[in-house]
């Protein structure tokens, strides 16, 4: 069976995978230890913990929007960023380890030539996979932006 969306599936593995035209996620809070993570600035809305875990919830959302036909859309904002502004040693570290689990979850939908990358997702309003993928790398692209900036304003960068 030819794949027909071989060409569309490489260029959105590559957006999810590879640093292209700005740092990955992982590139972003490579070297922050949870401590760092819980800092911010008086003029900045967020901390880096705040943004990683707003970015693995928001993707984990994506994610089961797109597989779980069961799926309950989480309340608007509160259950997309986190209670609590100081993680833990260990949220911090589930929190990376989670995104990678579920980006790659994701990255395994798309690599697989029998997803049709077009097909309106069954519990949605129109959304397909394809429409999803460029979600989730435009909303981890942009709150990736913020932590840079961030640990620049934190001289940690």
């Amino acid at each position: 069976m030819k794949d027909e969306q071989k060409d569309i599936r490489i260029q959105i593995l590559n957006m999810l995978t590879i640093d292209q035209a700005h740092i990955s996620f992982e590139g972003a809070v490579m070297g922050i230890d949870y401590k760092t993570a819980g800092k911010s600035k008086t003029n900045f809305p967020y901390n880096i913990w705040q943004l990683s875990a707003h970015i693995r919830f928001t993707q984990k959302d994506i994610l089961e929007f797109c597989i779980n036909s069961q799926y309950q859309e989480p309340k608007w904002p509160d259950d997309y960023w986190p209670a609590n502004s100081d993680p833990t040693l260990q949220e911090w570290q589930d929190c990376l380890r989670n995104f990678s689990e579920d980006r790659n979850s994701f990255v395994n939908l798309i690599k697989a030539p029998t997803t049709d990358l077009l097909v309106p997702i069954p519990n949605g309003r129109g959304q397909n996979l394809l429409r999803e993928a460029i979600l989730i790398c435009d909303h981890t692209a942009y709150h990736t932006g913020q932590i840079v900036l961030l640990r620049k304003m934190l001289g940690n960068w």
